[in-house]
């Protein structure tokens, strides 16, 4: 989800502090990977309208938490890497579990468009540059109160007569799974992150809000990528159980 760049005045947070939490939440999400550059001091100072010195004090507390890596005429870049248990889970079960989540749950569409694909979700979605995906905004409801917001992107191919309309009252691996796709596997890694200034908006929570965020990819039966979600969910609101077979509990 787009988020909003320019740093809050009034949250009592220091200016800095709050880009730090923005930055740290992109780099341990896995949205800035290992490896890739951070924007330089010039760049954060316009991107979240502050000045050098609160940019230089932001990056440099990411290098302090052993974040990032920052050398003279080489730049800033992601140093941490994501540390992640798999646990397998039958992909029947899990999507039919999913499915019936969508249906005890209201779905608000923010936004459905048509778009050229990212450079990150063409990667994520095994999709060559210029490529078209269908994107999605939804924020759920629990009880009358915002739940969490997702968004999530389909292949052009995939999504075929896919429409806003339909999301209000069916979920979407529904939509695919009914439009001939069969979901062969998914994988999904869960983080927690805080929420920036334009998620809390959409889920009426303080900015910096603990949020527990879900990216999934779902993938066909040939291996081919059907769906990627991004969902971000209020802390305070959302539990996540997994149940552990006898074989999982020994390994």
């Amino acid at each position: 989800m787009a988020s909003t760049r320019r740093a809050g005045r009034s949250s009592g947070i220091p200016l800095y502090q709050q880009i730090f939490l923005t930055l740290r939440d992109e780099i341990t999400s896995g949205k800035r990977p290992i490896g890739s550059a951070v924007p330089t001091e010039h760049e954060v100072a316009v991107q979240f309208d502050v000045s050098r010195i609160t940019a230089r004090r932001a990056l440099d507390e990411l290098a302090a938490k052993g974040l990032v890596e920052r050398k003279r005429r080489v730049g800033t870049r992601v140093i941490f890497q994501e540390q992640t248990v798999p646990i397998e889970a039958n992909i029947d079960q899990a999507v039919e579990s999913l499915i019936a989540f969508g249906r005890r749950t209201r779905v608000r569409v923010v936004s459905f468009e048509r778009e050229i694909a990212s450079p990150e979700i063409a990667e994520l979605l095994d999709l060559s540059d210029g490529t078209m995906v269908v994107r999605a905004l939804r924020v759920r409801f629990l009880d009358d109160l915002p739940l969490g917001a997702i968004e999530s992107f389909v292949p052009e191919q995939v999504a075929g007569a896919l429409n806003g309309r339909d999301l209000m009252t069916t979920p979407l691996l529904e939509l695919i799974r009914t439009s001939g796709h069969t979901i062969g596997a998914a994988s999904q890694t869960v983080s927690a992150v805080a929420a920036d200034p334009a998620l809390a908006a959409f889920l009426q929570v303080e900015p910096r809000a603990p949020i527990i965020r879900i990216d999934r990819l779902v993938r066909g039966r040939d291996d081919k990528p059907l769906l990627a979600t991004i969902a971000q969910y209020r802390g305070d609101r959302y539990r996540l159980t997994v149940d552990l077979g006898a074989r999982a509990a020994t390994d």
